[in-house]
This record gives C-alpha cells, sequence and structure tokens, in this order.
C-alpha cells in the first residue's frame, strides 16, 4: 500500500513539473505562437488542483517587464487560462488584476509595437475579469444560452441597459485588439504564414470565439431594450452598435482570408446588414454566430532540444526485459488468488448494482406518487382561495358604494355649512357613520390579513414540493454517480492489473457510501410523508377557517343593510334642510345683487379717477418734452456742448425707460384700476427722452455736419413720436392702440450715432491696461534717457567738427534741447507719482489692474499722452542732430518744441481729471508742465537766434537801377509774395484737411485702413484726448514711443 502511494505521489511530483515545464516553454521569447500542447497541459493543470495558483506562482517569476514578446505570450496563455480551465481560475486571476494592470501601463508608455498589443490585450484581460466577476452566471467562455442571459438580464429596465453598456465595453476592447494586430501586419508588410506573424494572430482565435458570443448578446439586449423603451432614447445605442457590427464585420472577413486561420478555425459570416431594433419582427431573423474549431491537432514542429520534454510517457516500459512481466503476474496471482475468482466477485458487484437500480426506481416512484398527491392538494387550495377573493372583492365594492354615498352626503353639508352654521346635527350623524364605516374597515382589514395567512400556508407547502423535488433529484445524481463508478472500476479493471486489490477495496468502500446515502433518501421519504400528514391536518383547519370567514361575511352583510336604512333616513332629513337653507340662500342672493351693484358704480368711479391721473400725468409729459423741443431752437442753446458718452448713456436708460413705459401700458390695459405702474413709467420716461433729445442736440454742436444733422433729425423725431405715444394715452378710444416701438426705433438711432460719435478706443483687452500703463511710462522714460545721452553725443561731434559762431549756435540750441529733456523727465517722473497716488486713494479693494479695466477710458487717454510726449522727445533728438549737421531745417525744430509743449499738455489734463483738487502732486505736476512750457520757448528762441546769425542777408543796392528796371523788380517780386501768399493759404488748407482726417480715423486699427496709405499695419491707432497731439511730423517715428497715424514727410515743402 506504501509503495502504491509512493508512485502516486511520483506521479503527481512529476506532472507538477511537466506544467512548470509547460509554462516555462509556452511563455518564451522566441518570436513564435504557443505550442497547442503547451497550452493544453496549462489548462489540464488547472483542473487537477482545481484553480491557477500553481501557475500564478511560476508567473511572477517570468521577467514580464523586461521583453514585450514574453508579455504577449504570457496574455494569451492567461487568457485561454480564463477561457478554457477551471472556474476557480477567475478567482486566481483576479488577485493579480493589479500586476497586469501595471503591466498594460509599462508597456503602453513604450513606442513599441508589441509593447502597444500588450498594453490593449492588459486591458482587455481586465475588462474580462471585472465582467464575469460581476455577471458570474456568464461563464469566462461565454457559452451560456438566451435563458441564462435573460435570467441575468432580470426585468428592471435599468439593469438591462447597465449590462448592454457593459458588453459594448467588452466588444470594443476586444476588436481594439484586432483591428491593432492586423494593422501592424499591414504596415509591417508580414504574411499569416511566417512565425512572427502568427505570433501575433494566435491570440485572434480566442478573439474571434469572444467577439461571436458577444455580438449575439448585444442583439437579444437591444431588442429587449426596444421593446421596453423609446426608439429616441436608444439613439446612441443603435450608432454604436452598428460601428461595431461594421467593425467586426471588418475583421471577419479579413481574418477569413488569412491562410493562417483557415486550418484552425471556422469563422461565421455575418449578415449584410445590422438588425433592424425598432422592427421588432427582425429578431426573428436573427441567427446566432457559431464558431467551429477543426478536430484535427495541430500540427506540432518540435525542436531538437526539447525532443525528449515534449514525447508522450508511454504506459508500459518496453525496455523491461521480458521475464519480468511474467513475474508480476505470479506475484498478483499469489497475492489476490486466481484470475475466476476476481471474476466471480465483479459479477457479484454487478448484481447488487442492479439491486440498487432497482430499489432506486420503486423510491423514483413512491416520490412520483407523493408530488402527484401533494399537487392536487395545492390545486383545491388554490380553488378555495380564488372563492374567497372573489367574495372579498364583492365586499369591498359594497363598501365603496357605501363610502361614495357617505361622500356624497358630506359634499351636499359642506354647502349647506357656507350659507349656514346650523348643520351641526347632521356633522355628528356623519361622524357616526363615519365610525360605523371605520369598524367596517378594521373587520374587512381582518378579512385580508387572514387571505394572507392562507397565501403564507400555500408558500410553505410550495416548499415542501420543491424539497421533494430536490430529494428526487439527488437519488438521480446518486444513480448516476453509481453508473459512472461501475464504468471507471471495468476501466481501471482492464488498464492497471497492478492495481486492482486497492481498486476493489475502493469499490466496495463507495458501495457502503451509496447504501448509506440510499438509507438515507428512504429516511427523507419517510420524513416527506410525515409532512403530507401535516398538511393533510393543515387542510382541515384551513376549511374550519373557511367556514368562519362565510360566517363573518354574512354578519358583514346584516350589517351593511342597516347602515344603508340609516343612511337612507339621514337623506331624507337632510332633504328637509336643504328646502329650509334654499329659501334663505334666496334672501342672500338678493343682498348679494345690491352689493354687487354698490361695487359696480365705485369701481367705475375708481376707474375714471385712475384715468383723470393718467391723463395728468401725460399733459405733465407733453410739456417736459416740448420744453425740451423748444430748447432746440434756442439761441442760448447753441452755446451747450455735451460728450457722446453722456449721449449713449442717457440714450440707454431711456431705452430701459421705454421697456418699463410698455409694460406698465399692458399692466395698466388689463387692470385699469391701477394705474401706479404706468405713471411711474411716464414720469421717469418724459424726463429720460427730454435729457436724451438736449443732450443729443448738444452732441451735435461738436459733431461733424452729416452725424450732426442726423442726429438733430433724430431728436426732433424722438420728440414727435413721443408726442404722439402721449397723445393716444390721453384718449380712451386710441389707448389700446398706444404703442411705444416708434419711439424705441428712433432712440436705437440716437444711441447708434451716439456710438459712432465717439472715440476709438485702443484696440487692447481691459486686463491689459494697467501692464500697458506701465509699460509706456517707462518707455517714455527711457526715451527720454537716451533722448539726453544722443544729445551729449550731439554736442562733443560739434565741438570737434565746428567752431566760432557755428559751434556758439549749436551748442546754445543742444543746451535748451537738453534742458528741455530735463524738465521732460522731471515731468514724467510727477505724473507717475501722481497717478500712483490716483490709483490708490480710488481703487478701493480691487486690484491695480481692475482700477485701470474700470477706468478704461481715461487709462487709454495716459498711455494716449504718454506716448505723445515720448515720441516728442525722440523726434526732437533727431531734428537737433539734423540741424547741427546742417541737413535739417529750424522750422523742424520749433514744430517739435510746439509738439513737445502740447504733448505734456495732454499728459497734464489726463492726469488732472482724476487728481484731487488739494494734492500737492498735482500742484507739483503743474510746475513741471510750466517748466517745460518755459524750456520748449527757450528751444524757440535759441532756434531762431541761431537762424538769423548763420542767415546771410544781402544788402539791397538799387541806386544803378532805372526806371523801368526798378517797376520790373517791383511786380516780379509782387508776383512772387501772391505765389508765397496762395501757396500759404494751400498748405494751411492742406494741414486742415490732414488734422481733419486724422481726428477722423484716430483708433481705428491699421488692418482697417485702405490699402497704400503709407501707414505701418503694426501701428495700431490711438484717439489722442487733445487736438494738438495730432500734429503731422516730418521724420522716422522711434523705436519705443511711437507716435501714430502720421502721414509721410512730404507735407512740407
Amino acid at each position: 500500500m506504501s509503495k502504491h502511494i509512493d508512485t502516486l505521489l511520483l506521479k503527481g511530483k512529476k506532472g507538477e513539473d511537466e506544467k512548470l515545464s509547460s509554462i516555462s516553454k509556452a511563455i518564451n521569447s522566441n518570436e513564435a505562437p504557443v505550442k497547442e500542447k503547451h497550452a493544453r497541459r496549462i489548462i489540464l493543470g488547472t483542473y487537477r488542483e482545481k484553480g491557477a495558483f500553481t501557475f500564478w506562482s511560476y508567473a511572477l517569476g517570468i521577467p514580464l517587464s523586461s521583453n514585450a514578446i514574453v508579455s504577449w505570450k504570457f496574455c494569451h496563455v492567461l487568457h485561454k487560462v480564463l477561457r478554457d480551465g477551471h472556474h476557480n481560475s477567475l478567482q486566481d486571476c483576479m488577485r493579480h488584476h493589479s500586476n497586469i494592470v501595471e503591466m498594460g501601463q509599462l508597456w503602453g508608455n513604450l513606442h513599441d509595437r508589441y509593447g502597444q498589443l500588450v498594453a490593449l490585450y492588459c486591458k482587455l484581460l481586465c475588462t474580462k475579469m471585472e465582467f464575469h466577476m460581476k455577471h458570474s452566471e456568464i461563464r469566462p467562455n461565454l457559452e451560456v444560452t438566451d435563458e441564462v442571459l435573460e435570467r441575468v438580464a432580470g426585468t428592471d429596465v435599468n439593469n438591462v441597459f447597465q449590462l448592454t453598456v457593459k458588453v459594448f465595453d467588452y466588444l470594443d476592447a476586444e476588436l481594439r485588439l484586432a483591428e491593432t494586430v492586423i494593422r501592424q501586419l499591414n504596415t509591417s508588410i508580414a504574411i499569416s504564414t511566417t512565425t512572427s506573424g502568427q505570433c501575433r494572430l494566435s491570440p485572434l482565435i480566442q478573439v474571434i470565439q469572444d467577439c461571436s458570443h458577444l455580438y449575439h448578446f448585444t442583439v437579444k439586449l437591444l431588442f429587449k431594450l426596444h421593446a421596453c423603451l423609446p426608439a429616441d432614447t436608444l439613439q446612441g445605442h443603435r450608432d454604436r452598435f452598428h460601428d461595431q457590427f461594421h467593425s467586426l464585420k471588418t475583421f471577419f472577413n479579413k481574418a477569413r482570408d488569412m491562410q493562417y486561420f483557415k486550418r484552425l478555425i471556422q469563422i461565421p459570416k455575418l449578415p449584410e446588414s445590422p438588425p433592424n431594433f425598432l422592427h421588432a419582427a427582425s429578431l426573428a431573423k436573427h441567427a446566432r454566430p457559431v464558431v467551429v474549431i477543426p478536430s484535427e491537432d495541430e500540427p506540432e514542429q518540435q525542436e531538437e532540444d526539447d525532443y525528449d520534454d515534449d514525447d508522450p510517457e508511454p504506459l508500459i516500459d518496453v525496455t523491461m526485459p521480458s521475464m519480468m512481466v511474467p513475474q508480476q503476474f505470479d506475484k498478483f496471482d499469489q497475492t489476490f488468488g486466481p484470475s475466476n475468482d476476481r471474476d466471480i466477485q465483479i459479477e457479484n458487484l454487478q448484481q447488487d448494482l442492479e439491486k440498487l437500480r432497482a430499489d432506486l426506481e420503486r423510491v423514483k416512484g413512491e416520490a412520483q406518487r407523493y408530488i402527484t398527491q401533494l399537487k392536487s392538494q395545492i390545486n383545491s387550495l388554490e380553488t378555495e382561495l380564488e372563492e374567497q377573493r372573489v367574495q372579498k372583492q364583492r365586499a369591498l365594492v359594497e363598501n365603496e358604494q357605501l363610502r361614495m354615498e357617505l361622500e356624497a352626503t358630506r359634499r351636499r353639508n359642506a354647502e349647506h355649512e357656507i350659507v349656514q352654521a346650523t348643520f351641526g346635527e347632521a356633522e355628528t350623524r356623519a361622524q357616526a357613520t363615519e365610525q360605523r364605516y371605520t369598524k367596517l374597515k378594521e373587520k374587512h382589514t381582518e378579512l385580508v390579513s387572514s387571505h394572507a395567512e392562507l397565501l403564507r400556508k400555500s408558500a410553505d407547502t410550495v416548499k415542501i414540493l420543491s424539497a421533494t423535488q430536490q430529494t428526487q433529484e439527488e437519488v438521480e445524481r446518486t444513480k448516476q454517480q453509481l453508473a459512472f463508478e461501475v464504468d471507471r472500476i471495468k476501466l481501471d479493471a482492464d488498464m492497471k492489473l497492478e492495481e486492482q486489490k486497492f481498486e476493489m477495496k475502493k469499490l466496495k468502500r463507495d458501495f457502503e457510501e451509496k447504501r448509506a446515502e440510499v438509507e438515507h433518501v428512504k429516511g427523507t421519504l419517510q420524513r416527506t410523508e410525515k409532512v403530507g400528514e401535516q398538511l393533510t391536518s393543515s387542510m382541515l383547519a384551513l376549511q374550519a377557517e373557511k367556514e368562519r370567514l362565510m360566517r363573518s361575511a354574512s354578519e358583514k352583510e346584516a350589517e351593511l343593510s342597516s347602515l344603508s336604512q340609516a343612511a337612507q333616513l339621514q337623506q331624507s332629513s337632510l332633504q328637509q334642510e336643504r328646502d329650509r337653507s334654499t329659501r334663505e340662500l334666496g334672501e342672500l342672493q338678493g343682498k348679494l345683487q345690491e352689493k354687487s351693484r354698490r361695487e359696480v358704480q365705485l369701481q367705475q368711479k375708481l376707474l375714471e379717477e385712475q384715468f383723470s391721473l393718467l391723463q395728468g400725468t401725460v399733459s405733465e409729459a407733453e410739456y417736459i418734452i416740448q420744453d425740451a423741443v423748444a430748447k432746440l431752437d434756442d439761441p442760448l442753446h447753441i452755446r451747450c456742448t455735451s460728450s457722446p458718452d453722456y449721449l449713449v448713456s442717457r440714450a440707454e436708460a431711456t431705452l430701459g425707460s421705454i421697456d418699463k413705459v410698455k409694460k406698465g401700458h399692458s399692466d395698466y390695459l388689463k387692470n385699469m384700476g391701477d394705474a401706479g405702474r404706468l405713471l411711474r413709467a411716464l414720469t421717469n420716461f418724459s424726463h429720460l427722452a427730454a435729457d436724451t433729445i438736449i443732450n443729443g442736440s448738444a452732441t451735435a454742436h461738436l459733431a461733424p455736419t452729416d452725424h450732426a444733422d442726423r442726429l438733430t433729425e433724430n431728436c426732433r423725431g424722438c420728440a414727435t413720436q413721443s408726442l404722439q405715444f402721449l397723445k393716444d394715452l390721453k384718449s380712451k378710444a386710441s389707448l389700446q392702440r398706444a404703442d411705444p416701438a416708434s419711439i424705441h426705433i428712433v432712440v436705437e438711432k440716437i444711441l447708434k450715432l451716439g456710438e459712432e460719435l465717439r472715440p476709438k478706443g485702443m484696440d487692447v483687452r481691459q486686463d491689459e491696461l494697467g501692464d500697458l500703463v506701465d509699460k509706456e511710462m517707462a518707455a517714455t522714460s527711457a526715451a527720454i534717457e537716451k533722448a539726453v545721452s544722443r544729445i551729449d553725443e550731439m554736442m562733443n561731434q560739434a565741438r570737434m567738427d565746428t567752431s566760432g559762431v557755428k559751434l556758439e549756435v549749436n551748442e546754445r540750441i543742444l543746451y535748451s534741447c537738453t534742458d528741455l529733456m530735463k524738465a521732460i523727465h522731471l515731468l514724467v517722473l510727477t505724473s507717475t507719482d501722481l497717478q500712483k497716488e490716483i490709483v490708490e486713494g480710488g481703487r478701493g479693494a480691487a486690484t491695480i489692474k481692475e482700477f485701470y479695466a474700470r477706468n478704461s477710458r481715461w487709462t487709454e487717454g495716459l498711455i494716449s499722452a504718454s506716448k505723445a510726449v515720448g515720441w516728442g522727445a525722440t523726434q526732437m533728438v533727431e531734428s537737433a542732430d539734423k540741424v547741427v549737421l546742417h541737413t535739417g531745417k529750424y522750422e523742424e525744430l520749433i514744430v517739435c518744441s510746439h509738439e513737445i509743449a502740447a504733448s505734456t499738455a495732454q499728459l497734464v489734463a489726463s492726469s488732472k481729471v482724476k487728481a484731487y483738487r488739494n494734492s500737492t502732486k498735482l500742484t507739483a505736476l503743474q510746475q513741471a508742465s510750466r517748466h517745460v512750457n518755459e524750456m520748449a520757448a527757450n528751444v524757440v528762441a535759441s532756434t531762431k537766434t541761431g537762424q538769423e546769425h548763420l542767415e546771410d542777408k544781402d544788402t539791397m543796392d538799387f541806386s544803378g537801377m532805372s526806371l523801368i528796371k526798378l517797376k520790373m523788380e517791383e511786380m516780379e517780386s509782387q508776383v512772387k509774395v501772391l505765389e508765397l501768399e496762395n501757396q500759404l493759404g494751400n498748405e494751411r488748407l492742406r494741414l486742415g484737411e490732414l488734422r481733419k482726417k486724422h481726428y477722423n480715423i484716430a483708433g481705428v486699427p491699421a488692418a482697417d485702413l485702405p490699402e497704400g496709405n503709407g501707414l505701418d499695419p503694426s501701428l495700431a491707432p490711438v484717439a489722442p484726448s487733445s487736438p494738438k497731439s495730432s500734429k503731422p511730423s516730418v521724420m522716422r517715428k522711434p523705436d519705443l514711443a511711437q507716435k501714430p497715424n502720421l502721414p509721410p514727410k512730404n507735407m512740407f515743402r
């Protein structure tokens, strides 16, 4: 016996070694497909150990992160284990779910062809394990019947919807892996007959098997969803299914054409078009796709190094001497006796098995009889229960009729209570009736509870019947196990003679166990008989309960009849009280009619008073509008001016008041007894409309002619339409058709004209204004410092190149320019300090950028002024340089001085707008501005003085000319004077037009200007705050501070 156990242990250890060897041979770095025999041994190992513990214990030691091919083959083997291995393999694999996820993430981050496939395969395996762990009824190989699928889906629509989404995700993961494998084969120009191509294609066999089942699941689930939900709700599901259908069909067609799959798997053909889920009859046309695996063994090419390991172990060692076999037979005969005794024992065992079969048939027949009897008892109980239900329904109907009568009685009582509160006695009777009804309802509840008790007893009977059926199934399983044991004993007796003694003892042991099981079954049948007797006694008790219920039902019918008589008596008394209340109601109605007439008179008086208030308000509003129109023609009003911004604000407020007037008018028409909202709206509208008309006219005084005419005309039109609307409100005949829509249109035109007249702002986002101010001030300071250093350089160069009067003139000019630059620099610093004081005092809790964004117009003025100052300083330096080098004109320097004075005035004005009146920094800024003006005047004076010193004036000697000659020279001089005056007039006109054009296009982006205007598109024009800042220049613009929208030099001659 010990030798036999040692032999079994050696065989178990050898089997474990073979399994480990198969794992190492299946998962290696060779780019070749996994051999079927190795995978088969691994799968058989999971059935031997009832799990995948050994597989994972070895797999955790494999260096999966070092080689993508090893990881790819590991995923392939794991897929086979999940599909075909023992059902416990799923739990073992789920314990290592995190390892699979980490491996997929590792290879997904690497740009490797196999790495991408491993990442997709790991995602597929994780999806597969999560799906089957959640839905354990569906096996990992997906081979389940439609009944199992229906049971998993259940009857809840939400569960079916969620299961459908999970199956969609499952199928997406399968198709994504298949598409990536086929795409890599196409890009690498590999074919399915090479080992590298087969290494990638071999896992697709399991993918094809999974996809065929998942496609069938989606079709069944979608038809079930369309039977429960509307088609619009499932539009997304249908679109997703159509995409998957076409992808799956393409994958099957490509795989069917590959030579590798033709000998390994038969791929089904999908229909030409997807099923029509909107037509329920299309489900009958759906055929489940079936994947067939051929029965031929895979041709295996064995390598030389593993030839000995792969050969199957022979059952008999043929290398043993021939004499050893007879010796073994002799020893067996000595131990167990001759073969005739063994045959006799086998026959005896077979006879005992036949007896057991007969006993099992007898037990089965008895169980069937008991089942038949129990079913008949259940049918009779159900019949009685149905009768009880009918009686209960009849009682409920009668109760409902009585309840309806009581409710009608209560309604009649409620109607009479409104007229007179003398129905207390009737209410008391109704309460008594209600109490009787409550008692009846409680008795009805007792009937329902007794009926529920009967149902519970019926359920107990059904449970006993199911236990009997389970006992029968156990007997059937016992019979099958006995038959299987007999067959196995015969097979073991034929194949392994050396184990006869051990197997015979085991057979006897099993025989005793089965006999004990038969005895147990008999005992169970006896207990079942006792349960049947208990059911019989319970039936008798139920019949007694039924009789008691019948008696109680008759008593309830008697009570119902008495209640109906009481209700009839109550109805007669209520009829008498109704007649009395009818007479009293007639008297009350007469009083009510008299009160209604009085209320109508008061209402009419109220309407007249409200309308008179409306007429007074309209008259006052007309006076306000007429006064505003009169100011349009008032000569004193011509001097009044207004800004477009204020006009826009008044027009927007007027539009809001028009909407309120319209709303108040509609409310007044609905309820003419309350004109308060309309009166308030009209008062506000009249003042705002008058403000809009007056400010529109004042704005037109500074606008161009075209805009001024249109603005004045629209102001008059606003007044006309407003007076017409007010006139309609004064008359009841035209009150309904009064509409302020025409006023709204005219005010919108005024608003549009005001927007057009607004100075164009900078093309800068408001959140960038704060940074732009700092940049422009810094750029201005830098430009001034650069100008000072440049003047110093020019001074040194002039001292080297010139001497005498020219050197004196140049030094005087450059010194005055240096003083002017210093004064400008001081002005910029003072302006910066004042600006910081304004921001800190006015921003409150807001940030500096938010303050600049909130005061964007003031900020744009500062930016424009700082640009103008910096640009003027740069231009003065260039003009001075040209004057010193005798390549420029003195007039240019004078013009630049005037330009700087105007720009500093603009900067001071921009800063003064927001500054405090008593600010010391504002006083310092004004002093710095006056100093700049003085220095600019010094530059002009030094320039004119130098020009006078350097210009040569010829002496006028006319002594040698005759009278005729003098007359001719005089005429030529007059002609030249006239020509110069004419040129001066033309140039002044040209200068005026240039300034006007500059004002018009200031603030317009350069991209919007017409081509060929000589402007640089990168320079965005800025609206100046002072007209003086728009004067033209003759020189190139500086790099740091730029003067926008200036025409080229050829404007001066």
